[in-house]
């Protein structure tokens, strides 16, 4: 069983910067797509950016592009999400997701492995 382990959130002002990892705990899942989700209280769950294998595709949801970027260091398993210029509408817990493909897209459904999630707030 794949484990994901989120850390990076916390508390910021708007402006601000925080950066998200994940590491996974098989390495067996090092060949794998790695996305970031969000939800915000009283939302569903949205995609915010997802990253290939070889971080040869990656996409971003609208609303972050330009702000935030995905990266990833397959020889220490993990995937970033690097968030700048970060928005109060921006607050939600943020989860990592695995694939089993090499590379995924912006659905829920496409990704097989959840982590537990980190919590980033944004104050205004």
């Amino acid at each position: 069983q794949v484990q994901l382990v989120e850390s990076g959130g916390g508390v910021v002002q708007a402006g601000g910067s925080l950066r998200l990892s994940c590491a996974a705990s098989d390495g067996t899942f090092r060949r794998s797509a790695k996305g970031w989700f969000r939800q915000a209280p009283g939302k569903e769950r949205e995609f915010v950016a997802t990253i290939s294998w070889g971080s040869g595709t990656i996409y971003y949801a609208d609303s972050v592009k330009g702000r935030f970027t995905i990266s990833r260091d397959n020889a220490k398993n993990t995937v970033y999400l690097q968030m700048n210029n970060l928005k109060p509408a921006d607050t939600a817990v943020y989860y990592c997701a695995a694939s089993s493909t090499y590379i995924s897209g912006s659905s829920g459904g496409d990704y097989d492995y959840w982590g537990q999630g980190t919590q980033v707030t944004v104050s205004s």
